[in-house]
């Protein structure tokens, strides 16, 4: 840093402009006051405030709030979506203190992330808890994020075909395979899918306690679902782990990300494109429906509209056209 030429009685990052003291870092200027004893007052201050950690720490602060104190306690998935949003907060607002976040900061950054809208009203949500924990806190006296709008999400709404589901299976090795089957003959998350025990497993069906909701559920036994378990125990394992779908070696179960991305290998090898590993949960809750059979019982919501989001069967409404007046004689 090269030695002040002017003004060299006050210290390090503090100027004098227009009359009124300012606290200079990184291109940002916060005004301290018109009085000097006052601005130094305040200088001291935020400088001691930025030594404790500012928005970052308030970020970790919160979140690790989130984590312990939260009833019920939030989902692991949940949990590590917030931690993602968190990182992403911790990088926008390096340099903020809690009080200096303002609205148009908010603002700023929604419209900063409105090419990825669904993160982006994850990070804002993320954010808007940050600062309810700072308010209970009393760190702050309002929050910034209220009154913010969030984005609005488009709607996925890819249908897996008959066809393409069948093209991705055979596309697949044996492993993968018969979990893809099971995603679709369940309709049960992923997750779910990869949780399921031997011992959830009964001539009845299996059961099922959904991770993201905590809903219990059977899934009645039908033959094909029979047929698909006998598969899966046939395939050959050094190791037999208590789950039913588990490595070939060593018996573990299997990663959500091993699934992930064989499914994009086997959907790239069978020439489907635009579908995800999830939308087998949406396939098969509209073939549920389209056969007829209670869909929202299978997904295991309370409220039907979420089961709405789900069917992708859209039916169509058929209009009669009316006929052609006769010409008059």
């Amino acid at each position: 840093m090269r030695p002040r030429k002017k003004d060299r009685h006050l210290p390090a990052c503090m100027y004098q402009k227009h009359g009124a003291y300012y606290l200079v870092r990184k291109g940002k200027w916060v005004r301290l006051g018109t009085e000097f004893q006052a601005s130094l007052a305040e200088y001291a201050m935020l400088l001691d405030k930025r030594s404790m950690g500012g928005m970052p720490k308030l970020i970790d602060d919160a979140l690790d709030h989130m984590r312990t104190r939260t009833k019920p306690a939030l989902k692991p998935n949940t949990l590590k979506q917030y931690e993602a949003a968190a990182e992403r907060l911790k990088e926008n607002f390096a340099d903020f203190e809690p009080r200096e976040v303002l609205q148009r900061h908010v603002v700023a950054l929604k419209l900063h992330m409105a090419d990825t809208p669904n993160m982006s009203n994850r990070v804002i949500s993320v954010l808007r808890a940050v600062f309810n924990y700072a308010l209970e806190q009393q760190i702050v006296d309002s929050n910034p994020c209220n009154g913010v709008r969030r984005h609005q999400e488009h709607r996925r709404d890819r249908y897996v075909t008959h066809g393409e589901f069948q093209a991705i299976c055979d596309n697949s090795s044996d492993n993968m395979r018969v979990i893809y089957e099971m995603c679709y003959l369940t309709g049960q998350r992923i997750g779910d899918v990869l949780a399921i025990r031997l011992a959830d497993i009964s001539p009845e069906g299996i059961v099922f306690k959904q991770e993201k909701t905590s809903a219990r559920l059977l899934v009645q036994m039908t033959p094909d679902l029979e047929e698909l378990i006998a598969r899966v125990k046939a395939l050959p394992r050094k190791i037999r782990g208590l789950t039913l779908f588990c490595s070939p070696r060593g018996g573990k179960p299997v990663h959500y990300g091993s699934v992930k991305d064989a499914f994009a290998t086997s959907c790239k090898k069978a020439g489907v494109t635009d579908a995800s590993l999830h939308d087998l949960r949406a396939k098969s809750l509209s073939d549920t429906d389209d056969q007829g059979n209670d869909a929202q019982k299978l997904g295991g919501h309370t409220d039907a509209k979420m089961t709405q989001r789900y069917l992708r069967l859209r039916k169509i409404n058929v209009g009669l056209p009316p006929t052609m007046p006769k010409k008059s004689l």
